[in-house]
C-alpha cells in the first residue's frame, strides 16, 4: 500500500514538474528556462535535506505540500531570471544584468515569499486532530519557498550569468520590446480601466459578493474518503448475544467473501475489531456480539462492487444482523459522518429522547444504518431480596453474593501444582445448572445455622430490561445517535438538513437536558476554528512585512484589500467542478490570500521606483502594470499549470482547484482592478505629461557614475 501510495504521488509529481518546466520553457525560451529547470532541482534537493535534518517523514500529506510547493517555488526564480532576460535584451552584459537582477528583486520577492508562507501559517499553528494531521503542510512548503528565494538571488543570477547571452541588437530591441501590439493593446486597457476606476471597483465588488455567496452554495466535507482498496464490514448481533451466534454469523460472511472474485484476501476478528492496522482506523472495543472483517480488493472498482454486494447480502440474508460496510477514511478518525448526541441526567427520559432524535434522523433520505451507541436494551433478571425473611434465615447480602458467584462463576479452593505453574482448582456448578434461568430459584444458600435455604425462600425475581452499556460525555449521561449517509450525499450537508428538524424537540427538553450536533459537521467546525483562530495573527505578520518592504501605512492597507479576492475564483472553480468545500480547500483559500498580495507588493514596489524616478503616478501604474505583466502572468501560470495534476487527487484536490480557480480570477484583477484601486485609493488625476506620446526615460546611475538606462525617447513613455 505504501509502495503504490508513493508511486502515484511521484507520478504525479513528475507531471507537475512538467508543467512547470513547459511554461518555463515555452514563455521565456530553452536558455532563460533552462535556469528555471536547474533551480527547481536544487531546491528540491534542499528541501529533502531539510526534511531529514529536522526529523520530517516523506508520507501523503509532505508529499502533497511538496507537490503544492512545487508551483509556488519557481516564482522567485521565474521573476529574477525574467528581469535578467529583459536587461540582456535591452543590450546590458551579463553581470550588469545579474546584479541588477538580485538588487531590483532580491528584498520585494523576499517579503513576497514571507507573505506567502504567512499564509499558511495557520496550518502550523493549528491546534486539532486536523492541525496535527496536516501541519506537513505548513512545514515543507515554508521550506522549500524559502530555499527558493535563497536560489533565486543567488544561484538563479549565476546560472543566467552561465547560461545566458547578450543580445547584439539590444539598442533596438529596448525601443521595442513593450512596443508591440500585444502591449500597446494592453495598455490600452490597464488606461481605460484607471480611467473608469469607479466603475471597475464596483463591478470586482460585486463579483466578490457573488464568490461569497457562491461559496455558501457549496457542498460541505470534513476531510475526503480513502482511496485505499480494503473495505471493513462490522456485524452486529442483537446486544447479549453469545460468542458462538456471532461466530457463526461470521462464517456465513466468510462462505460469501470466499466466492467473491473481486476479493484479494480478508481477515475476521470475533468478539472486537481490527487491530490499528492504519492510523486513521476507529478501532472497536471488546463485544461478544461483534465481528469485524478487513477485506482487501483488487483495486478501488473492485472495492465499489464488492461493497454494493454485501450490502445486498445484509438486506436478504443476514435478518439477525445489524451490518455496516465502510471505506476507510482520510483525515482524524471518525465512527459515523452524521451524529447528533442527547444529554440528561435520567437514563429512562432520555432513552425517550433519543429515540425521538433517531427518528427524526431516520426519517431523512439521505442517512443509512441509524443506530445509537447506547444499542439494544438487553433482558436481565434482578433479584428484590426481603431482607425480613433474609435475617430470619441468617442470610446476609454478602452470603448471598458469594453463593451466586460460586455457582456461575466459580470460587478458588486450592491450587495444584504443575511443574513451575500453580493452577487454581474452582469449585462451581455444572455447565446444565449454570446455563438455565429457571434453574436460579433452586440455588441454595446456607445459613447461620448451618443449614441450606434456596432462593425462592427469601428473594422475589422480577424480569426487566437494562441498558447494556451507558456512555458519558463530559461527566454527562449521552447517547449518540448515527448514521451513515447514502453515496453521493455530503455528511455535513445531510446533518445540515437535519439540524432545522430537530429544533421542536429541542424547545421541548427540560432544564439539563440538550442535543449537540457531532461527527464531521462538529469536526469541521473545530478544524476551521483551530485554523480561523490564527487569522489576525496572519494579518499582524502580514502588516509587518508590508510595512517593511513599502514603508508607507496607505500603500500596506491598499495591498491588504486585495486578499479575499482569491474567493471569488475559487467559489467558482469549486462549484464548476463540483468539488466539495472542506478543511483543505479552506486551506487553500487561505494560502491564496498570501499569493495574491505578493503579486499586488511587486506591482506597488514597481510603480513606486517609477515615481522615484520621474514618472507621473498616471503613467507609472499603467507602465509599471504593462512591464509586469508577464512575469505576473509566468509565475500564475507556472503555479495553476502544475496544480492541474494535484487537483485529481483524493486528498489534495479540493485545495488545488481552489487555488487554480482562485489564482486565475486573480490575476486578471490585479492586472486590470488593482491599477484602478490604486488610482481611487490615491486619487491620481492624469497630467498632461501622462498623454503625451513620449516620455524621457531617466537615469540610473550605477556605482561607477555610468547611467544603467539611457534616456531614449519612446511612445507612451516604456521603461
Amino acid at each position: 500500500m505504501v509502495k503504490t501510495a508513493i508511486g502515484e504521488f511521484t507520478r504525479t509529481f513528475f507531471e507537475a514538474l512538467a508543467a512547470v518546466l513547459l511554461v518555463s520553457f515555452l514563455s521565456l525560451g530553452f536558455r532563460t528556462g533552462s535556469v528555471v529547470a536547474l533551480t527547481v532541482p536544487l531546491v528540491l534537493a534542499g528541501t529533502l535535506l531539510c526534511m531529514l535534518l529536522f526529523g520530517m517523514e516523506i508520507h501523503r500529506i509532505s508529499l502533497g505540500a511538496l507537490i503544492l510547493a512545487l508551483g509556488l517555488l519557481v516564482d522567485d526564480a521565474m521573476i529574477a531570471i525574467e528581469m535578467m532576460a529583459r536587461k540582456l535584451e535591452e543590450g546590458w552584459d551579463r553581470m550588469r544584468a545579474a546584479t541588477y537582477a538580485y538588487r531590483a528583486t532580491a528584498f520585494p520577492m523576499l517579503t513576497g515569499t514571507l507573505i506567502t508562507i504567512a499564509g499558511f501559517l495557520p496550518v502550523g499553528l493549528a491546534k486539532s486532530s486536523a492541525g496535527e494531521y496536516t501541519v506537513a503542510i505548513f512545514q515543507v512548503v515554508g521550506i522549500s519557498l524559502l530555499l527558493s528565494w535563497m536560489g533565486a538571488v543567488v544561484f538563479t543570477p549565476y546560472l543566467g550569468f552561465l547560461v545566458l547571452k547578450v543580445r547584439a541588437n539590444g539598442d533596438t530591441l529596448r525601443q521595442d520590446l513593450f512596443d508591440t501590439p500585444f502591449y500597446n493593446r494592453l495598455r490600452r486597457w490597464v488606461d481605460a480601466c484607471v480611467e473608469h476606476r469607479k466603475t471597475v471597483i464596483i463591478g470586482t465588488v460585486a463579483l466578490f459578493g457573488v464568490g461569497v455567496a457562491t461559496l455558501a452554495q457549496v457542498p460541505e466535507q470534513f476531510f475526503p474518503l480513502s482511496n485505499r482498496p480494503e473495505v471493513i464490514i462490522d456485524l452486529w448481533l442483537p446486544e447479549g448475544s453469545a460468542f458462538t451466534q456471532t461466530e457463526a454469523a461470521a462464517k456465513r460472511m466468510e462462505a460469501l467473501l470466499a466466492k467473491d472474485e473481486d476479493v484479494v484476501n480478508y481477515a475476521a476478528y470475533l468478539g472486537g475489531g481490527s487491530p490499528r492496522f492504519f492510523l486513521l482506523i476507529v478501532q472497536q472495543l471488546a463485544n461478544t456480539n461483534l465481528a469485524e472483517f478487513v477485506v482487501m480488493t483488487k483495486d478501488n472498482e473492485a472495492r465499489e462492487r464488492v461493497m454494493q454486494r454485501i450490502r445486498l447480502a445484509f438486506a436478504t440474508d443476514f435478518p439477525d444482523v445489524r451490518g455496516r460496510v465502510m471505506r476507510l477514511n482520510v483525515g482524524p478518525p471518525m465512527d459515523y459522518p452524521v451524529v447528533f448526541r442527547v444529554f440528561g441526567e435520567d437514563p429512562t427520559l432520555l432513552r425517550r429522547l433519543a429515540d425521538r432524535v433517531a427518528e427524526v434522523v431516520r426519517a431523512n433520505p439521505h442517512t443509512v444504518d441509524v443506530n445509537d451507541d447506547w444499542h439494544e436494551r438487553i433482558p436481565s433478571f434482578r433479584l428484590v431480596l426481603d431482607q425480613d425473611k433474609a435475617r430470619a434465615l441468617g442470610v446476609s447480602t454478602s452470603t448471598l453474593s458469594q453463593a451466586l458467584q460460586a455457582h456461575y462463576t466459580g470460587i478458588a479452593v486450592g491450587q495444584f501444582r504443575e511443574d513451575d505453574k500453580l493452577i487454581d482448582i474452582v469449585w462451581r456448578a455444572q455447565k446444565n445448572l449454570r446455563v438455565t434461568a429457571d434453574g436460579l430459584p433452586d440455588v441454595t444458600v446456607r445459613t447461620a445455622n448451618g443449614r441450606s435455604a434456596p432462593l425462592a425462600q427469601f428473594v422475589k425475581f422480577e424480569t426487566v430490561f437494562e441498558d447494556g452499556v451507558r456512555w458519558r460525555r463530559n461527566r454527562f449521561p449521552a447517547i449518540s445517535i448515527r448514521a451513515d449517509v447514502a453515496d453521493g450525499m455530503l455528511a455535513p450537508d445531510v446533518a445540515a438538513q437535519i439540524i432545522p428538524q430537530l429544533k421542536s424537540i429541542e424547545e421541548q427538553l427540560p432544564a439539563g437536558y440538550f442535543i449537540e450536533t457531532g461527527a464531521a459537521k462538529e469536526d469541521a467546525w473545530i478544524a476551521q476554528k483551530s485554523i480561523l483562530i490564527w487569522i489576525p495573527l496572519v494579518v499582524i505578520a502580514t502588516l509587518v512585512l508590508l510595512m517593511v518592504q513599502l514603508q508607507n501605512l496607505s500603500r500596506t492597507f491598499l495591498v491588504l484589500v486585495t486578499a479575499p479576492l482569491g474567493v471569488i475564483g475559487a467559489a467558482f472553480a469549486l462549484l464548476l467542478f463540483r468539488a466539495p468545500f472542506g478543511f483543505v480547500a479552506l486551506l487553500g483559500i487561505i494560502a491564496l490570500a498570501g499569493m495574491i498580495m505578493r503579486n499586488s507588493v511587486i506591482l506597488v514596489d514597481q510603480i513606486e521606483q517609477d515615481e522615484k524616478a520621474g514618472r507621473d503616478t498616471w503613467s507609472a501604474i499603467v507602465e509599471s502594470t504593462v512591464r509586469r505583466f508577464r512575469p505576473i502572468l509566468l509565475t500564475a501560470a507556472a503555479a495553476i499549470l502544475a496544480m492541474i495534476p494535484l487537483s485529481r487527487n483524493d486528498f489534495f484536490g479540493p485545495q488545488a482547484i481552489a487555488i487554480m480557480g482562485g489564482l486565475t480570477v486573480a490575476t486578471a484583477l490585479t492586472i486590470f482592478f488593482f491599477p484602478a484601486l490604486y488610482a481611487a485609493w490615491f486619487k491620481v488625476e492624469r497630467t498632461p505629461r501622462a498623454g503625451r506620446q513620449e516620455t524621457a526615460l531617466p537615469f540610473y546611475p550605477t556605482h561607477n557614475g555610468t547611467p544603467e538606462e539611457q534616456p531614449v525617447a519612446v511612445p507612451g513613455g516604456v521603461a
